[in-house]
């Protein structure tokens, strides 16, 4: 079985099983979003969901933002974690939102690649998320069930991302890395997981699993 003729058959359990998904992290506009998705790396969703509510009351927006001190953003969001680099992130990439962009959140894969604190995987689900643009972000939690699925070699997260492309039709990317993300969670977890009661890994998982 080719990776595509896998990833088909599996796509039909994803769409079975979450026909219509939320966006995870809570959010307004591309600009919220941003400062969600960076939030949320090495937290949870769940975290940055119950933090964003006390940031956006005091800034929900690059101009106001750019004029709040790096120490109050920090007191806000330590909770998530790696509050000293995140908070200083936010309010320079506010800063420069403000400078170089009217304090839009460019829909550029590149510019969004080049503010602080925003890698490739938050710059992807902006891109998806935010304004439709293809593109099929690669967490840690999608590469290890990618890797569980044989629909890629799990050499590395790039890698992953080059597989999961290949395999998925563009036009699926975004539900299918939603989806991945619910699966994962409810069935496919990194700990305590029973690949013979999974879904996906009793039928189309890694025979080293069992």
């Amino acid at each position: 079985m080719t990776r595509k003729e896998r990833a088909a058959r599996i796509g039909v359990i994803l769409d079975e099983l979450y026909p219509e998904m939320e966006i995870p992290l809570h959010h307004k506009d591309p600009y919220t979003l941003l400062i969600a998705v960076l939030l949320s790396a090495q937290s949870t969703d769940k975290r940055v969901n119950l933090t964003t509510p006390a940031l956006f009351e005091l800034a929900d927006n690059p101009f106001d933002m750019a004029r709040v001190s790096v120490e109050d953003v920090r007191a806000i969001i330590r909770p998530v974690g790696l509050s000293p680099q995140k908070s200083k992130a936010i309010v320079k990439l506010s800063q420069i939102l403000v400078d170089k962009y009217d304090g839009e959140v460019p829909a550029d894969m590149e510019l969004l690649e080049e503010l602080p604190g925003v890698g490739h995987k938050t710059a992807s689900v902006v891109m998806v998320q935010a304004f439709g643009k293809p593109a099929f972000p690669v967490d840690t939690h999608i590469h290890r069930l990618a890797y569980r699925w044989l629909l890629s070699t799990g050499r590395s997260v790039k890698k992953t991302e080059e597989h999961l492309k290949k395999a998925f039709p563009m036009e699926e990317w975004d539900r299918r890395h939603l989806q991945m993300i619910y699966f994962g969670r409810e069935y496919c977890p990194a700990r305590g997981h029973q690949p013979e009661e999974c879904p996906i890994c009793s039928v189309y998982g890694r025979r080293s699993m069992f």
